[in-house]
């Protein structure tokens, strides 16, 4: 098989944020068993550092580094640094996320506007930039950033949480587009509802309601079935997947009532 259409990540650098838990931990959890190195960021420390422990124990070539995505200056130092280390840079993982709600009469809201737009958004940018002389260097250049169904489809009192995803969306098309002749392939996911420490604090009957209700599954996702999809966006063969905004949300989107 041509190398450009090989369905292996083997020997990749991938950097994945906020891999310290929920979905981005199952995704540096699954590109280390695919035999990619990793490099796991979080704004916690202590997770992502047992994270990288738990792989490296299990033989998987990772590093950790602590990593606030609205810090500027935090995000050129370790994206160079991960280059350094493992040589390069192929695969590029926005995953970082907060919640981020607020009725817009609040008097909390211009801050908690700021932050989403800050970590949401802003940082996808910065990262993209930071990254960009190494993924030209890369002979599989990917950048993958995870937005919401939020993006597609709001609700109420979470309008800076669906504007900075939304911004997602659009930042992942305009990249395709400026980038797409270099060969560096971007994408987006939009996952619906997901067992993550973010819907941890909901109660499993209003999850269990709000799944049959919504979903054509009648179940919340797992981590690990987004993490997978972000692995496929990722691969040398989906070389021809640009611009792309993909729900995995159990047909959250797709249905009516």
């Amino acid at each position: 098989m041509e190398e450009s259409l090989s369905r292996s990540v083997a020997g990749l650098t991938v950097l994945v944020t906020g891999a310290g838990s929920g979905m981005g931990r199952a995704t540096a959890e699954v590109f280390a068993a695919e035999g990619a190195n990793v490099a796991a960021t979080d704004v916690s420390e202590a997770a992502v550092h047992e994270l990288a422990d738990a792989l490296k124990a299990d033989g998987f070539s990772v590093r950790a580094w602590a990593l606030d995505v609205a810090d500027p200056a935090a995000i050129a130092a370790v994206t160079a640094e991960v280059a350094e280390h493992f040589g390069g840079l192929d695969i590029l993982i926005n995953n970082a996320g907060v919640s981020a709600f607020a009725p817009i009469d609040a008097e909390s809201y211009g801050t908690v506007w700021d932050r989403a737009l800050a970590i949401l958004l802003t940082a996808h940018q910065r990262l993209v930039r930071a990254a960009l002389p190494h993924l030209r260097r890369s002979r599989c250049p990917r950048i993958v950033n995870i937005a919401s169904t939020e993006a597609l489809g709001a609700t109420a009192r979470d309008s800076p949480y669906a504007a900075a995803k939304a911004g997602v969306t659009g930042l992942t098309r305009a990249l395709a587009v400026e980038l797409g002749r270099e060969g560096i392939t971007v994408n987006c996911i939009c996952p619906g509802p997901i067992l993550t420490g973010m819907t941890g604090g909901i109660p499993e009957a209003d999850r269990q309601t709000f799944a049959r209700r919504r979903t054509a599954l009648g179940r919340y996702g797992r981590p690990e079935e987004v993490a997978h999809m972000t692995l496929s966006l990722c691969l040398p063969a989906a070389s021809y997947i640009t611009g792309a905004v993909i729900p995995v949300d159990g047909g959250l989107m797709a249905r009516n009532a």
